[in-house]
Parts: structure tokens; sequence; C-alpha cells
């Protein structure tokens, strides 16, 4: 305490010293100095100068002590601050000499070491210290929460290295089918892509994929074999199905005349010959990206008009929304005055200030005072843009052209939550609150797409795949949002007569292969080929089942698949193409034949009325838990639904006795993943999502009204 009284007292003198602003009843511009002196590594002492704006007259004693040792602490001389660095003069010269800019893309299937390969070449450029990614941990780039809990990349993200005087900026995109937009709007900032294949699984439908937009591009592609370190790799075989690869999607002579470069990014190293070449560093990876890669094309003069097509949103926390892109023409500078194009040529703001520009250098940002073509910048201070605007001065007129997105395949209904229990585990229950959220969804994520349904609180969202939409309700539901979430549909074209095809591939153990193609036959799938795909014997050896299949008839098989093989089998899908209506598949095909166990009143579910359950079916629910009617409460064990009592209470008696109910032993409860959950409800069913649990229900709640719909429907017929 005497410490502290001094502290305040020599803080006190220096009031008495320094002028008052009348105005804004603070400091004058002339900072208070201390006449403490701290040890610094550098120098014997340290001279700590406070910042005026800091210290008001009207704080408080305690609240100006609070920051005087925040500031003045001598265990923190040097307070981190807010603002990203400013950049150093090698960073800043590379920014200004496109000829020293490379721009590339990592694509690959998904789990095929794209975000561990980006891990790797952060270390290696000195960009991300070891210390520093063993503090992280693995995957660096996936900062999204969903991303780790997953391991999987979502969202498209950039970073940039210094490399032998170069900058190689680099984006790390997601693998998984559905999230393949993120792909596709990031290829007009790039001109080369390094693709990844898995040495031991070879070319899958993704890699097809992303290849094919790559080659359309006319991009450079610099080839990798990654995961060299499994058991089992067959990398000859692999070379073969990459180069049929490229002659199936229509490769140039150039692009067919890549360099294949072989790796392991879990263990940090790459090779450009197998056999000779020392593995110990990725170096080779960034040698041929600066070889073969060509620098920034078509970004025309510095004196040209400033253009930057935006391909991503992100925000501040000082200033907002930020526009992030590639700068194709022209120089922006801080404190600039431009304006914003749609695709359309329509003006969606007339005139805005750039307050500030952002590079991006490892996993932290930095401030440029300007930036020039070839560079991949943020800009804050324009709240009004979106993806595929574009930025401008104000003398342009024409637009930059966008690459168009492929159309979506699957929608789903989100409506708010109307259950008997809505309102109790969420704060965010109302429709206004859910459409300005899809909304702004929807400026984020240009694969989705919204359309009116005519009913108030319910909106229909059309995306790339279920697995896309389950991740939107995902994200809506951690952030206390209360929602319905309807069956997944496929869409149509030429009104029902054209349908999108999937194309799946299925590693699966030799034995449970033929289990496998049974059901996918039921669910009118096209088998194209079974092959051997790794291991050594009948029971490690992993078959590949590759198929064509209607996308209505693909849901829900995955929690099917899942059960055939206790979870070990890998199923990857993509879409392929529309072709004509297959036809209806069999009713009883979908959840194995069985119905529903429905609830046909509302309550806490008691012990006694579970042991009457058990041998009806597989239970979603528990002792505990609360219930309404029409709440689906587990699965039937056979064909049709069937409405049970989960609520029964045991009748008290004054008789005692000891009976075998006391100690009877309940199966577990089926706990289902959101992505299988929306997946495995039925077309007369919708799910409730809240922030804390997961309940599905019949559209039609009454068991009167439902079984008068089903004799109308028996009439009709």
């Amino acid at each position: 305490m005497r410490a502290v009284r001094r502290s305040s007292r020599v803080l006190g003198r220096s009031y008495r010293n320094r002028s008052v602003s009348r105005n804004s009843n603070t400091f004058s511009s002339s900072s208070i100095t201390s006449s403490y002196r701290f040890p610094t590594e550098s120098t014997t002492s340290h001279e700590y100068s406070f910042n005026s704006s800091l210290i008001s007259l009207k704080s408080s004693s305690n609240l100006v002590l609070k920051r005087f040792y925040a500031a003045g602490n001598p265990a923190n001389p040097n307070p981190p601050s807010t603002e990203p660095p400013k950049p150093t003069n090698s960073y800043a010269s590379l920014t200004n000499d496109p000829t020293k800019i490379r721009n590339i893309a990592i694509i690959a299937h998904v789990d095929h070491g794209k975000t561990s390969m980006v891990d790797m070449l952060l270390v290696h450029s000195g960009t991300l210290a070891t210390h520093e990614k063993s503090a992280r941990g693995d995957r660096v780039m996936d900062s999204n929460a969903l991303e780790q809990e997953r391991g999987i990349t979502i969202v498209a993200k950039q970073t940039a290295v210094e490399y032998n005087g170069h900058l190689i900026n680099i984006v790390d995109t997601p693998g998984h089918g559905d999230f393949g937009g993120e792909v596709e709007r990031i290829l007009t900032m790039i001109d080369g892509v390094v693709l990844l294949v898995d040495a031991s699984e070879g070319v899958m439908p993704q890699t097809k994929f992303v290849l094919g937009k790559a080659l359309a591009r006319g991009l450079k592609v610099i080839v990798c074999l990654n995961k060299m370190d499994k058991p089992h790799i067959r990398a000859d075989d692999v070379e073969t199905e990459i180069f049929d690869l490229f002659t199936a999607l229509n490769a140039t002579n150039e692009q067919l005349d890549y360099v294949t470069l072989y790796s392991s990014a879990r263990d940090g190293w790459a090779v450009r010959d197998l056999a000779n070449d020392q593995k110990d560093s990725v170096a080779p990876i960034l040698d041929v990206i600066l070889e073969q890669v060509s620098p920034p094309k078509e970004i025309g003069a510095p004196t040209d008009p400033f253009k930057m097509l935006v391909t991503s949103l992100g925000n501040d926390s000082h200033m907002g929304k930020v526009l992030s892109g590639k700068i194709q023409s022209g120089v922006i500078r801080k404190g600039d005055t431009v304006k914003i194009l749609s695709v359309d040529g329509r003006v969606v703001q007339r005139e805005g200030k750039v307050l500030k520009i952002i590079g991006t250098r490892g996993l932290g940002e930095v401030l440029l005072d300007e930036a020039r073509g070839g560079n991949i910048v943020g800009l804050c201070g324009l709240p009004t843009g979106t993806v595929t605007n574009t930025v401008c001065t104000t003398t342009v007129n024409e637009p930059l052209k966008a690459i168009p997105i492929d159309p979506p395949v699957i929608s789903m209904l989100f409506g708010i939550n109307d259950s008997p229990l809505a309102g109790k585990e969420g704060k965010k229950a109302t429709s206004e609150m859910l459409f300005k959220r899809l909304k702004y969804e929807l400026d984020q994520n240009v694969t989705l797409q919204m359309v009116e349904t005519g009913r108030d609180g319910l909106y229909e969202i059309r995306g790339r795949g279920g697995l896309q939409l389950s991740i939107l309700a995902e994200n809506l539901r951690r952030e206390g949002f209360e929602l319905s979430v309807y069956p997944p549909k496929v869409l149509m074209k030429d009104g029902g007569k054209l349908e999108p095809i999937e194309e799946v591939t299925i590693d699966v153990d030799k034995g449970l292969a033929g289990s496998v193609v049974e059901r996918l036959s039921l669910r009118l799938g096209k088998i194209e080929g079974v092959k051997w795909a790794g291991g050594d014997g009948d029971k490690g050896a992993v078959s590949r089942i590759v198929c064509t299949i209607p996308a209505r008839t693909l849901i829900g098989f995955r929690s099917e698949l899942n059960e055939i093989s206790k979870g070990e089998a890998q199923m990857n899908q993509s879409f392929k193409e529309y072709a004509k209506h297959k036809g209806e598949m069999n009713a009883a095909v979908v959840r194995g034949g069985k119905g529903a166990l429905i609830s046909s009143t509302g309550g806490k579910v008691t012990n006694y009325a579970l042991q009457g359950l058990d041998g009806k079916g597989t239970l979603f629910i528990e002792a505990g838990d609360e219930v309404y009617e029409g709440m689906v409460i587990g699965e039937c064990t056979k064909s049709g639904d069937l409405t049970v009592n989960p609520c029964k209470l045991k009748h008290v008696t004054n008789v005692r006795s000891v009976v075998k109910e006391d100690f009877y032993r309940l199966q577990p409860k089926k706990v289902m993943p959101l992505e299988e959950m929306i997946t495995y409800i039925a077309e007369d069913e919708v799910l409730e999502v809240t922030p804390k649990s997961l309940r599905i229900r019949k559209l039609v709640m009454k068991e009167q009204d439902r079984l008068r719909i089903q004799k109308n429907k028996k009439k009709d017929k």
C-alpha cells in the first residue's frame, strides 16, 4: 500500500505540471514523462512516456492508478499494440514491385494435407516460429471453431510469406465438395495452384473438381504427392491417375508439362527426386513456386485507374467491414475516394473513403499506406460493398468480370422455432433476427441463395450440399438462435424432368463391399467400378466403390453406411451433372423401413415408462428429459409410426415389495450430430434446433389430425 500511495503522489505531481485543454478536458498534446527509468534488453534504462489521451481529469483515482500500472508496470514495459504492425522495409518494397509477387492457392481433396502443408511453409519461411506453431497446435490456418472440431477447412483464408526476396501470397482452400464455391471465388486472385494428392488414396472426386476449375482458368499447376510417409503408398499408380485426369479435363500441352514433387506435410519435407534428394525441409515447394508461377498478369500500369474485385469479406474491430481482393490495376492509397459497382454495373456506393489498407503477413495483419496492382489487400471504410463487387476510382464505369459460380443443388427451409418448448434455451427466437442473420450469411457466401416462401418467418436457403447447410444451422445454433429446420430437398430442372446426379466414392473394408453395393443399388445408384484401394490380406484390404447416384436418394445414406461399417468407411461425393429423372425410390429404403416412436403427451420422461419402451425401438431420450405431444422420441423397430407415452408414472400403492424394475438397466439413448439429424428427418417431420438441444417432431403434432390426413390420402388414391 505504501508503494501505491507513493506512486499516486508522483502521478499527482505530474498532473500539476501539465496544461489542460478546456475543450476536451484532457491533457495537452505534450505527453507525460515519468521520472522512472525501466531497464530493457537493449539499454540500461528506458524512459517511458504516457499517452495523453489515456488520462482524463474526471477519472477517479482508482482508474488513474489502474492505467498507470497497466502502462508503466516494469514487468510489462512494452504493452502490445492493438493496431497491426507497420510493414517492414522489405515487405513494403515487395508490395510495390509486382515482379516480386507470387499469388498461389493450395487445392486438394478433403484431408489430403493442404492446411498442414501451409503450416510447414509458414515455419520454413520464418514467418511462423516453431514454438509459436507448437503453442497454436496443428492447422493454424483453421481458426474457425467448427474447422478445428471437424478437422476440415470450411472458409478459404489467405496468408503471405517472404522467401528469397519474394512475397508469396498463399490461399488455403476447402477440400470438401460442399464448399467448392470457396475455391471458385478465389480463382481470380491467383496465378497458379499447388495440387496436393494423397499418395495412398489417389485422385478423388474433389480433386477432379478443383483441378478442372484451375485448368479452365489457364492457371499453372504444380503437382505434389503428399503423405509419402504413409504405409501402402502407391505413388506410381497415383501419378498415372493424375496424368489421366489432366488429359480427361482437356489440359493444354503447357499445362501437361507440370512439375511433380513428393512430400510429407506432417514430417515437414518435400523433394523433387524421391530417391536422391535430402528430406529435411519444404523449401523445394517454395523454389518451384518461384520458378513455375509467373508474377501477376494483366495488372496494368500504376497510372491506370484503380480496380479491385472483392472476393471475400472480413471484419475489423474498429473499422467494421473489410473488403478483400486482388488489385487488378492502378494504385490505392489511404484516404483515397472510391466507388463501388455491382456485377451488372449498378452503382452500389457512389463515394467512399478508404480508411485503412490491410496486408497479410503470416497469421497477422500489416498496415499499408498504399498498395499496387497484383497485391491482395483488404480495404476498410466501405460498408456497403460485398463479394463480386468492384471497388474502383470514381471515373470508372465498367465493373470487373466475376467468375460464375456453379448453381446450388439442394435447399432447406429455415424458420423460427414454434414448438411448445420454444424460447426456453435460446436468446434469439424472432423471425426478424433470423432474417437479418441469413442476409448477412448471403453477403459472406456467394454460393448460398435465399428464396421467399410467402410464409412469415420461413425462408428457403439453397446451397451446394447438406454439409454446407448443416454448418450454417450449427453456426446459428451457437450464436443463440432457436430455429426449425425442414428436410432437405434437391433442386430439379426442366419442370422436374432433370435431377442432380452425384459421383460418390466409398472406401470400405473388402468384406463389406457387397453390402454397400447392395444398399446403393436400392437407392437407384449405378456402380461405375470396384477396385483395390490399399491394404493387405482379406481383413486389411480396402475396396473403393465408385458410383453415380441421384442426390435425392443419397440423402440419409451416410448414417446407413456408418451402421454397416461401424463408422470405418469413408464416403466422398461431388456434383457431376443434371440427368433424366431416375424414378421413385422404394419407401422402405428410407430409415431401413423403420418408423418413428412419437410421444402422445408432454412432461418429464420417467424411468418406469422407458422400461416399457425399451424393446420397441431405439430411443433418442432419457429419464428426466422434457417432451411434448408429437415429438419423435425414438426409432421404431417395425415399419410405420407408433404413438407411445414416455411420461407414464408407476401407480403408488401401500404394498411394499422388491420388484425387478428397480434394477432394470436401460439402453443408452442414440445421439446424432446435427448433420446426421438433418438427413434423418422424414418429409412429415421438422428438426428443432436450439443452443442446448436437437429435437425431431411431426409437422402435425396431434395424433387425431395425423390419422385424419392419412385417411384422406387413402381416399384420394
